[in-house]
């Protein structure tokens, strides 16, 4: 319970640190210049918009895909191009929008190109009503991107933190144990040496009383062989 506690603290604090950060990207999402530009895309010129995301390209592509799958069926095709044939996409139109988009993606960033045809090949464009609310649309994705970015960065440095502390509260824990062992080794240890001495004390003891005996064993041999050889010199030869 006290460790989960302390886990609990430690995870408010570093929650707190990171709140700064976060506002801080919120204003640089926002603060990131989209802009109108023309790709070619699987060999059709689109006129679009684009945004540059400093985030890990994977990670863009999959909030893109988890994003574009809530406007309806994604269609992707190699090159980093996702599509939505019929996207219901309420800001820009009341009708289906056949969208298109191109991520151009690498290790710490991603450019989204985004082309959206509200029907018969009427992009949306500069000076265009939609224009606003697809640049708000692009806008807003690399915004919680970027939270969702930093989140997943916080959460992972928290968790290889905690991992680390458990590890070290296990070490701890050991040596205590060890501890703990090496202290009874000790005891057993002196008990085994008292014991030890004992015995040699008692060995020597015996030693003494072995000799004392080896003594009177040799006197009563003597005795015992003299009286043979006096019974000897009776015997007639």
């Amino acid at each position: 319970m006290k460790r989960n506690q302390t886990v609990h603290k430690s995870f408010s604090r570093f929650a707190a640190v990171h709140l700064f950060a976060i506002f801080c990207l919120t204003q640089t999402a926002y603060s990131q210049t989209v802009y109108s530009s023309t790709e070619k895309v699987e060999q059709q010129s689109l006129k679009g918009i684009t945004i540059d995301i400093p985030a890990e390209g994977k990670f863009v592509e999959r909030e893109w895909e988890t994003l574009l799958k809530s406007y309806g069926r994604v269609v992707t095709s190699r090159g980093g191009v996702y599509k939505v044939p019929a996207a219901d996409i309420k800001p820009l139109s009341v009708n289906p929008v056949n969208l298109t988009s191109r991520i151009s993606a690498s290790k710490d960033k991603a450019k989204l190109f985004v082309a959206a045809d509200l029907g018969s090949g009427n992009y949306v464009t500069v000076g265009s009503r939609e224009y606003d609310q697809l640049e708000t649309l692009v806008k807003d994705f690399a915004g919680r991107t970027l939270l969702n970015n930093e989140l997943r960065a916080a959460e992972q440095s928290f968790n290889d933190a905690q991992k680390q502390h458990e590890k070290s509260t296990r070490a701890g824990e050991k040596l205590v144990r060890d501890i703990e062992r090496n202290k009874k080794e000790k005891e057993n240890l002196l008990r085994r040496l008292d014991e030890n001495a004992k015995e040699l004390e008692q060995l020597e003891k015996n030693v003494e009383s072995n000799k004392t005996e080896q003594t009177n064993t040799q006197t009563e041999l003597d005795n015992k062989k003299s009286a043979v050889e006096a019974v000897r010199t009776k015997i007639p030869r």
